[in-house]
């Protein structure tokens, strides 16, 4: 069974999209692990409209968060991410996006504005303390992600009330530090992630 939707602790997880700005050498999709979180197929035999996305998530107030992160990146079906967001919100919902922090690269204009008062908190994958490093391990599609990415970064804490920069811990020559100071720096909070542990 495939899954638009799927519980992990208090929060809800909504998979929209299975396209990508990276194709990162670490991403599950990528690797032996393949499509399955917490043994959820998050393999999308077609791409879900926002009406069935909804029809998936039930009372959005039962649980602690609803975040945008599934297989792909959220912001690729942006319009589709805010009429949900708005929904959400609606019905007495917290809306988290997990991100590559590339949505405005990717648009072509700053779209933070737009997601002012609908995206409580986001959560951007640094992944690398500079742009080699990151290029190495992320693959980006588009020239200038890493600047795009740490300008984002900065700019959101503008229009999202909670941000947070993550990097992944045991990943080969990232340095978490670094990636630590790049994130303070810009005002922003900072996770570890663990390397091969999803979800």
């Amino acid at each position: 069974m495939n899954h638009i939707s799927y519980p992990i602790r208090r929060n809800l997880y909504l998979n929209i999209t299975d396209r990508c700005t990276l194709e990162c050498r670490f991403c599950p999709k990528h690797t032996k692990q393949g499509p399955v979180v917490h043994d959820f197929d998050l393999s999308l035999p077609h791409r879900p409209e926002a009406g069935e996305i909804i029809r998936s998530i039930g009372n959005p107030a039962e649980y602690e968060e609803i975040v945008f992160c599934g297989f792909g990146e959220p912001t690729l079906r942006f319009k589709v991410l805010l009429e949900i967001a708005r929904w959400i919100k609606k019905h007495g919902g917290t809306v988290r996006v997990n991100t590559d922090g590339l949505a405005n690269l990717v648009n072509k204009r700053n779209v933070l504005p737009e997601m002012q008062g609908l995206i409580d908190s986001i959560s951007v994958s640094m992944n690398a303390h500079n742009p080699e490093t990151y290029t190495r391990h992320c693959q980006p599609a588009l020239p200038g992600s890493w600047d795009a990415m740490l300008a984002f970064l900065e700019d959101a804490p503008k229009y999202i009330p909670r941000v947070t920069a993550t990097a992944i811990e045991g990943l080969d020559g990232v340095d978490i530090a670094a990636c630590e100071q790049l994130a303070a720096q810009r005002g922003v909070e900072f996770r570890r992630r663990k390397l091969d542990k999803v979800g």
